[in-house]
């Protein structure tokens, strides 16, 4: 009977750490792998994203005193959207866009190398800080859940939309950007600064299950890094 108890337990060891390992493997590798592909390797950049990354610490830990300061916990009924304190939460997002651009000032090369280092570090300090823990602690419990594979997957949709906020806040801060690219850039900049907001408020108003509302954040930051892409690209090209 010892036996068999100890067995079950084995396997179920080994099953929650497989699970865990699945989940790890698909938040982290993509990083691992767009680092290396990227070039990034090529040019000793680990510590460039080091710095990346600590700016986004500082960035996020100003943000989070001036919301306890000027925002207070919503009140209201239950149920009940603060739509108002909703939206003025999501500008303060705005401090990224700065924080992006410090950390593309302070790099010298060409605005592709500026953009991936500003991305990668500020991709990754997001996920090692908000990711890292609960996949720790959940993914390796006796209960499967399907909340660690959609976490995984959000870190991945992560990293494309902040490639994409990097490129967009790199072509505004030019200062021969062209007059037709002003209007689009800023749309973009508006659109990554309260996607979030955005997807809030959509999954609210339609009831949107977990898995639905990864699939719309996924083609919401596709299209996005698509349009930045597409200017990136022709911004480059003609000059």
């Amino acid at each position: 009977m010892k036996r068999r108890v100890k067995l079950i337990c084995a396997r179920l060891w080994t099953m929650t750490l497989f699970h865990f390992g699945n989940c790890f493997a698909l938040a982290y590798f993509p990083y691992f792998i767009t680092y290396k592909c990227s070039g990034l390797s090529e040019y000793n950049a680990f510590w460039r994203c080091v710095q990346a990354g600590a700016t986004y610490l500082f960035v996020q830990l100003c943000k989070m005193l001036f919301l306890a300061t000027f925002f207070p916990t919503w009140e209201g009924g239950a149920g009940v959207y603060d739509f108002v304190g909703e939206f003025m939460k999501a500008t303060v997002d705005l401090a990224d866009l700065l924080g992006l651009h410090l950390v593309m000032s302070r790099n010298a090369g060409k605005g592709e190398y500026k953009i991936m280092v500003a991305a990668m570090g500020w991709a990754t300090a997001e996920l090692v800080m908000s990711r890292c823990i609960p996949l720790w602690v959940g993914a390796r419990g006796i209960e499967f859940d399907w909340k660690y594979i959609q976490m995984s997957f959000d870190s991945n949709i992560s990293l494309v939309h902040y490639i994409a906020m990097a490129a967009v806040v790199w072509m505004f801060t030019r200062y021969d950007l062209p007059k037709s690219f002003r209007l689009p850039v800023t749309v973009l900049l508006g659109l990554c600064v309260y996607k979030a907001f955005l997807m809030e408020l959509f999954v609210h108003m339609f009831l949107l299950g977990s898995w639905t509302a990864l699939l719309v954040k996924a083609v919401l930051t596709g299209a996005i890094s698509l349009c930045s892409l597409f200017l990136f690209i022709t911004l480059v090209h003609s000059n």
